[in-house]
């Protein structure tokens, strides 16, 4: 029997999000971000798109940041981008988040939030403009019928839908 081993969950109308990862592992991708403002990029980054502090470095050398297993951010002092590149840093989100953490954004920096705006590929998008001009795109996947035809088209190119390899 196959199983999901996937930190995302399956694409649902009613996924929920996985708790935060607290373990330390190799990192097999991670950001790092200058900020201007350690302390005021921190607090933006936890209140308002979701991360914990998993360690802050006395002296602040770097704040290491995370949300689930694999998405990781290390805030470093430094001069951020003068502007918003048009390049994003996407992570995985549920639907049910997309809302709270516009909202949550949109407070601490109003005008900061595009979205969510669904895509033709399947998912939700929140693109959030950060202190430090970082664009960061929460995405959540929307869930794709397994009888539809984008389903069965996956399929003839190999690519199973989720539910099949649950019920192999």
């Amino acid at each position: 029997m196959n199983t999901y081993t996937s930190p995302v969950p399956i694409p649902a109308l009613d996924a929920t999000a996985p708790e935060v990862y607290r373990e330390i592992y190799g990192m097999p991708m991670f950001v790092t971000i200058p900020a201007a403002e350690l302390a005021v990029s921190k607090d933006f980054w936890i209140r308002g798109l979701g991360f914990i502090d998993l360690f802050s470095a006395p002296g602040g050398q770097v704040t290491h940041l995370r949300r689930w297993a694999f998405q990781d951010v290390l805030l470093v002092p430094g001069v951020p981008a003068p502007a918003a590149s048009a390049q994003a840093i996407n992570f995985a989100a549920v639907l049910s988040q997309l809302d709270e953490i516009a909202a949550r954004c949109s407070e601490l920096v109003p005008g900061c939030v595009e979205g969510p705006e669904v895509k033709p590929w399947n998912s939700v998008e929140l693109t959030v403009t950060t202190p430090e001009n970082a664009r960061v795109t929460m995405t959540a996947a929307r869930p794709l019928d397994p009888a539809s035809p984008q389903a069965e088209n996956l399929r003839k190119i190999g690519i199973p839908h989720p539910a099949d390899k649950l019920r192999a």
